[in-house]
């Protein structure tokens, strides 16, 4: 075997060690670690979900409960007006075309799915404002599917910090970081991983000046206390 395949092999043996280091401690951490989205069913997770691009889940959570009063079901939103879904929407940002993914969104759901949310990846990244990251929340979420990790800008930083993965400082390749954390963790923890790291990044390691001092990861990672 070429010296670089087992450089390569003895990478990733470590990098998985670390990765099921950092778990246990998120386990014992975050035990109740969790989407925070607020939800009642599949539909209004996915719907949150597409409010949440580039908006906050506090923003999205004061946002979706007159949201679903006004239209509790799928057939509700897809005939829902669009500058009334707009008025309604707009603090999440990106307002008109958000309205304009949800209303076609529960269009094909009510046309090819009964108005039900598709449980399958495959079917899920065909809608529209859908891509894997919402599609990773909807099935491992609701369905308890472990489909692939949510990389949202907490998982792509902390991943980075901890020496999980490595894309560059300015990077943002969510498909590579998910890729490189789908082959070091356990299948079955892929979502508690996202929603534990995704609270710890809010909570601890920040993007700016991250809280080391309050770490318990601190002593697994290559970054702590580091002038980042």
């Amino acid at each position: 075997m070429a010296k670089s395949a087992l450089n390569n092999q003895e990478t990733m043996g470590n990098r998985k060690i670390l990765a099921n280091r950092i778990l246990n401690r998120l386990k014992k951490m975050y035990p109740e670690a969790d989407c925070a989205l607020y939800h009642n069913n599949a539909l209004e997770l996915l719907v949150a979900t597409i409010l949440s691009a580039q908006s906050t889940d506090e923003t999205v959570n004061k946002v979706t409960p007159i949201l679903f009063r006004a239209y509790p079901s799928a057939a509700c939103l897809a005939s829902a007006k669009a500058a009334d879904m707009e008025t309604i929407i707009k603090p999440t940002g990106f307002f008109r075309q958000k309205t304009k993914n949800i209303i076609n969104t529960c269009k094909i759901l009510v046309e090819s799915f009964g108005g039900e949310v598709p449980r399958t990846m495959e079917e899920l990244i065909k809608l529209p404002g859908v891509a894997r990251k919402t599609a990773n929340v909807v099935l491992g979420t609701w369905f308890q599917k472990n489909e692939g990790v949510v990389v949202d800008t907490h998982v792509g930083r902390l991943a980075q910090r901890l020496g999980l993965t490595w894309t560059g400082k300015d990077s943002k390749d969510a498909v590579k970081i998910e890729q490189d954390l789908m082959q070091i963790l356990p299948r079955n923890q892929w979502t508690f991983f996202s929603h534990a790291l995704i609270w710890h990044g809010r909570r601890i390691c920040v993007a700016r000046k991250p809280k080391c001092d309050a770490c318990e990861l601190s002593s697994l990672c290559p970054s702590a206390f580091s002038s980042e």
